[in-house]
């Protein structure tokens, strides 16, 4: 389960318009930044699961707004005797995040940074995450979210 946290902040020209920052994450495995992910525990719904490795992986609470669509791609770590090439499937969702926490499970691991949308296509580890940012985020915020 994967979300793209969000947020609003005032632009820096004079206009009333918002500008919409996206966070995303490091890793030590390698360059390039990603929005939160991992598994879901049994006693969980994928909501939930994508909720929690929000507040684990970036430190950050908030309402879950919409799902974005499934997006698939290949993992090295994923790799077995069922999936020897390592196919995944990761449900995106939306997050309004309300909260940043001043520690969380995993700071010590990662370094959180909010983006702009043109800022986290360039910076976005893998094309996957590219089209979800690009195809599901954006249809997504420009259906739903046109009035904020």
């Amino acid at each position: 389960m994967r979300c793209i946290p969000f947020r609003y902040r005032s632009s820096d020209d004079e206009s009333s318009d918002k500008v919409v920052e996206v966070l995303m994450i490091d890793t030590p495995s390698g360059p390039g930044l990603l929005f939160p992910k991992g598994g879901w525990e049994n006693d969980e719904t994928v909501e939930e699961a994508a909720v929690r490795e929000a507040i684990e992986e970036a430190g950050v609470r908030g309402e879950l707004m919409g799902f974005l669509g499934d997006y698939h791609f290949k993992s090295k770590t994923q790799q077995d005797e069922f999936s020897p090439d390592g196919l995944c499937r990761a449900a995106m969702y939306a997050l309004f995040v309300n909260e940043e926490l001043e520690s969380w499970p995993e700071q010590n691991t990662r370094n959180r940074s909010w983006v702009t949308i043109p800022e986290a296509v360039e910076k976005c580890r893998h094309a996957w995450m590219t089209d979800a940012l690009v195809l599901g985020f954006n249809k997504w915020h420009a259906e739903n979210m046109s009035d904020e």
